[in-house]
């Protein structure tokens, strides 16, 4: 994915979680180390399929833990 989607994606999460810039890498867990809760996640979805026009299914989400997990999702998706 290029640096500008991944800024993209950062300024998404950034927004959504409520998250300060600097804890958004590619290891970072949603739950455990940006503070993501369910709602926050799905918010978090949503507004990634409007920035990036996809649309990811529910059962795409399930191994999805880290950011840079949802980075490569989203990379495949845009690829197509």
């Amino acid at each position: 994915m290029s640096d500008a989607n991944f800024d993209r994606m950062k300024n998404c999460a950034v927004e959504m979680l409520s998250v300060d810039p600097d804890k958004i890498t590619m290891e970072a867990r949603f739950i455990e180390d940006l503070g993501a809760d369910s709602l926050d996640i799905v918010e978090f979805v949503q507004a990634l399929e409007e920035e990036f026009s996809v649309e990811i299914d529910e059962d795409e989400l399930e191994d999805i833990a880290t950011f840079g997990q949802a980075v490569d999702l989203i990379a495949a998706k845009t690829q197509g």
